[in-house]
């Protein structure tokens, strides 16, 4: 894969007239100083889909997609960002360079090529290990695992020896240097200067891109004392833990053929599902999927199944995973096995039919979180209700499809025996507003958006000059609990206004938060001056730290304030600064 610099990306964006490329696809229609169309991403009537030249992206009003002109072709076209920079430069007619022009890109290029040609190497020199009489130990726990040898090779397990420096002493013959191997972090240093392998005595497990190139490995210890029991390569120039879903590479043809992935945790969860044919998978390996894997994802589908345990489905990074699918605008349902079981334990015990059987029971995400939330308060008093609805709520904002926020609303109200009226009224304000809670208290949740952030972004977008200086006044605590927190510190990123655009930051976002922003920019006038902003997220801050501490002083009272009176009497002082800070920021 040509990996292009930044400047040829930022020329070839400068070059494109987003318009021309949209009209390529939708038609549209000047009105003022924007373009509107019917929306290529959902069924409509009415025009809601718009492109605002000046600022080079899109938006549109009714399903929320967002983006500058790589986006739209991304979700047009359904490719991967690489691939998209090579049809927009081929229909521009631009050059695509081999290479990056800089010295500096030059090397890069250099080093991410050798990278990809040591760990061919070392994948190689694992599978022949496993294959040899030193790999006996490595063949015997995976046949005891039930992993059978076809399996083995189509996933090209291998044998990382218990020496000390195997692997290196067999890519240095290769005539790799020293330093590539150090990079690579297949070879590590030690205090001495003596250079020895990270992997000894671990089955490996290559990890490789889509592509099938491989990256990096994860190395399951044999031993019972051996800590830890997995040990994963480091991030490399080409290898980034929160780009890559394992085995990817091997199943998504079926994934894109079938319409669905199944999603697991675990190396060996997907070797069974895989080996059994029971489901197109995927493996996150036990961390919540990020944006880039999720849009990596979205290439080949956007239905997804989450197989966890019983455990694990409503909390940590399964339930994280969840949430940003959801957000994300994927159809999610999850397999919810019984407890102390994953995919593994449960096809080794009871077949691939068992587990297909699990698949085929799946319930919608949405469906289970209510039954999560609805059983864990009392729906017969008012305040279980209030919890209850303050929990739905934060979950409805972010269903991006509008049918199905709807159709979410009524059973928000069936559970909680409130009217839909009043249910989809509330869910209404969230969906526009980013409101979730039911309170008037201005307490900070995700997925609501204050105005003073609203404010802030589209003067960023509009005046960047403007919307930089009241920026950098704020400190880095100001911009904690705010909703609008990443897109805040994205453009702190960039630089300054003379370095910022507004494509250069919708590219650095999230699809949701990207959607965010540009729906923001779409409206026509400033919400309010980016300094007045910037001073009601400073107020805000010190309303946080002020109610904070009342409640710390009504703690101490309680608990006796003749004991504790110099610890009140500093709280005292320190609440009255807040209050004259917040009088002058008003």
């Amino acid at each position: 894969m040509s990996f292009f610099s930044q400047r040829f990306i930022d020329d070839l964006r400068a070059q494109a007239n987003i318009v021309q490329v949209i009209q390529e696809y939708v038609p549209l229609k000047r009105t003022g100083g924007t373009y509107k169309g019917l929306c290529p991403f959902h069924s409509e009537k009415t025009p809601s889909f718009s492109v605002n030249p000046d600022r080079g992206f899109f938006y549109c009003f009714g399903c929320h997609a967002g983006g500058d002109v790589f986006k739209f072709l991304e979700l047009q076209e359904k490719l991967g960002f690489q691939d998209v920079v090579r049809l927009l430069a081929q229909k521009l007619g631009v050059p695509i360079p081999e290479e990056t022009d800089s010295d500096d890109g030059r090397r890069d290029a250099a080093l991410r090529e050798g990278l990809l040609k040591v760990h061919e190497s070392a994948a190689a020199f694992f599978r022949d290990q496993l294959a040899g009489p030193s790999g006996a130990r490595a063949r015997r726990y995976l046949a005891d695992r039930g992993i059978e040898t076809q399996t083995i090779d189509r996933l090209g397990f291998g044998y990382a020896p218990g020496g000390p420096d195997a692997l290196k002493r067999r890519l240095a013959g290769a005539g790799f240097t020293d330093a590539l191997l150090l990079e690579s972090g297949l070879v590590l240093r030690r205090d001495n200067g003596e250079l020895i392998d990270r992997f000894r005595h671990r089955v490996m497990v290559p990890i490789a891109r889509e592509t099938g190139s491989v990256i990096a490995f994860g190395g399951r210890a044999l031993d019972a004392d051996q800590v830890p029991k997995y040990l994963n390569s480091p991030e490399t120039p080409i290898y980034t833990k929160g780009r890559t879903l394992y085995g990817l590479n091997v199943t998504r043809a079926s994934i894109k053929e079938l319409g669905y992935a199944v999603l697991v945790e675990g190396y060996f969860d997907f070797a069974q599902v895989f080996q059994a044919g029971s489901a197109p998978v995927v493996a996150s390996c036990g961390t919540a999927l990020t944006p880039q894997q999720m849009q990596l994802l979205r290439r080949f589908t956007t239905k997804v199944v989450l197989s966890y345990d019983a455990d694990l489905a409503g909390q940590g990074a399964a339930a994280r995973s969840c949430e940003l699918l959801v957000a994300e605008g994927f159809d999610v349902n999850v397999a919810v096995l019984d407890a102390g079981q994953d995919p593994d334990t449960l096809i080794r015990r009871h077949g691939p039919e068992a587990y297909r059987q699990k698949l085929r029971n799946s319930r919608p995400y949405l469906e289970y979180l209510l039954d999560q939330a609805a059983g864990s308060v009392d729906l017969g008093h008012d305040e279980g209700r209030r919890v209850f609805l303050g929990k739905m709520l934060a979950v409805a904002a972010r269903i991006p499809d509008s049918a199905a926020r709807d159709q979410f609303g009524d059973r928000i109200a069936h559970k909680a025996r409130i009217t839909e009226e009043v249910v989809q009224a509330e869910i209404r304000k969230a969906a526009v507003g980013r409101r979730t809670e039911l309170t008037a208290r201005e307490l900070p949740t995700f997925g609501e958006l204050k105005s003073a952030e609203k404010g802030l972004i589209w003067a960023l977008m509009h005046r960047p000059a403007e919307g930089f200086e009241a920026l950098r006044g704020l400190e880095a605590a100001d911009l904690d609990t705010l909703s609008g927190r990443d897109v805040f510190e994205a453009a702190q990123g960039l630089g300054g206004a003379q370095e910022f655009s507004p494509s250069s930051l919708l590219q650095r976002l999230s699809t949701v938060n990207a959607q965010l922003v540009a729906s923001i920019a779409a409206t026509p006038t400033p919400l309010a001056p980016a300094l007045d902003c910037a001073r009601a997220i400073q107020r805000l801050r010190c309303e946080r730290e002020r109610a904070a501490i009342q409640r710390e002083i009504d703690r101490l009272q309680e608990l006796g304030a003749g004991q504790h009176g110099q610890e009140i009497d500093r709280l005292w002082h320190r609440k009255k600064n807040l209050l004259h800070r917040i009088e002058e920021l008003t």
